[in-house]
């Protein structure tokens, strides 16, 4: 896990290594297409097309996060970051729609063979790209990883791959030049087809943001462990991360304290616990409080018993926010159920029973949480 950057220095970032894609394509599209067109070879000139479409897409990337800096507004005051969402959306729509055409024009050239002419310089040409490919792909992606941009990661994960699709056409010119058999229009075919399917996965992933994507389980846990680490904090639960772009995202959870803090006391720990949130991760939380009576012997086992009977359960992530009140003999508590888990209800009755039988005379509420993050 990268370290976690403020907005600015992400966009930054992600604007320099855009620029660089772009530069970086369009000259590989130049040698291509002039490799390809001296060649006669469909295979070579559609893949100066798929650069061409990769350094637009690195357009789409700028004007992506440029528009999602937008300050929010009355209409939308969580602020506009999801557009880098649809951007990358864009940008897997432009992958898909140059990787069907390119389908076709290979078809037409498998029914409709040329025999392409491939010199040394053109065979260069070709291998300096597949070099120049897999370093631009290698850097991008890093980048992208680095500082949570999808967009980024797509497009340095295609040119990796368009380095290896590239490489096929090296194989082509061997078959060309020794069989004087021509396969140029089924190695466009099938670049086509990886193509497409690129797309069809880069589309996946936004809608996959856009629907509400579970939240990264090192950014979670990382969360968890800086709240915990808070004197006072005895546990955290509960986490919830709305999503608001990459880079913007509010959020909520519950810790644990010794019962006998002042309201005061609690008052300073949430600031605590808010501001080393938002210093750390630029994430605003709101934080909500689960008593625990530590001095009390009887309560603690009896939170240790309901404890174990809720993890004999297969499906229980975790049981907390006990709360037993031996006066009025009540007791509640939370059960975070994970997905696998059809029937929450029916487990919710199961250890409800189980904990009545365990403490005879007492009223037992059982709540079911979502498990929202790891």
């Amino acid at each position: 896990m990268g370290e976690f950057y403020d907005p600015k220095t992400r966009e930054k970032a992600i604007t320099q290594t855009s620029i660089i894609g772009i530069v970086t394509n369009i000259f590989l599209a130049a040698f291509k297409a002039g490799a390809g067109l001296i060649a006669g070879s469909i295979a070579v000139v559609l893949d100066a097309v798929n650069n061409l479409t990769d350094a637009f897409s690195s357009v789409i990337t700028i004007l992506g996060i440029k528009l999602a800096k937008k300050k929010p507004d009355d209409k939308h005051p969580y602020g506009y970051g999801r557009i880098e969402y649809f951007s990358t959306l864009l940008i897997a729509l432009i992958v898909f729609a140059a990787g069907a055409a390119s389908f076709l024009e290979s078809v037409k050239k498998i029914f409709v063979p040329t025999l392409p002419e491939y010199t040394l310089v053109t065979i260069i040409i070709i291998v300096t790209s597949v070099v120049t490919k897999l370093i631009l792909g290698r850097f991008v992606k890093g980048r992208g990883e680095k500082y949570a941009s999808d967009a980024l990661v797509a497009s340095g994960s295609d040119a990796s791959f368009d380095a290896i699709i590239s490489a096929t056409t090296l194989i082509g010119a061997a078959i060309t030049y020794f069989l004087h058999f021509s396969v140029d229009g089924i190695l466009g075919a099938i670049i086509s087809i990886f193509i497409v399917k690129a797309g069809i996965e880069m589309m996946t992933d936004a809608l996959s943001h856009v629907i509400g994507k579970r939240p990264d389980s090192a950014i979670t846990g990382e969360i968890k462990k800086t709240v915990n680490a808070i004197p006072g904090v005895l546990g955290t639960y509960d986490l919830i991360l709305h999503n608001y772009g990459p880079d913007s995202a509010i959020g909520s959870l519950h810790i644990e304290v010794n019962g006998n803090m002042t309201a005061s006391q609690l008052h300073a720990l949430t600031q605590k616990i808010q501001g080393a949130i938002l210093e750390k991760f630029h994430i605003f939380v709101t934080v909500g409080i689960y008593a625990v009576e530590q001095e009390n012997e009887v309560v603690m086992s009896m939170r240790a018993k309901i404890s174990e009977l809720c993890k004999s359960h297969e499906g229980v992530v975790n049981c907390h926010g006990v709360f037993i009140d031996l006066e009025t003999k009540k007791i509640s508590f939370d059960v975070t159920l994970d997905f696998s888990v059809t029937d929450k209800l029916g487990m919710a009755a199961s250890i409800k029973k189980e904990v009545e039988e365990a403490f005879p005379g007492f009223s037992v509420t059982t709540n079911c949480d979502t498990n929202y993050s790891d």
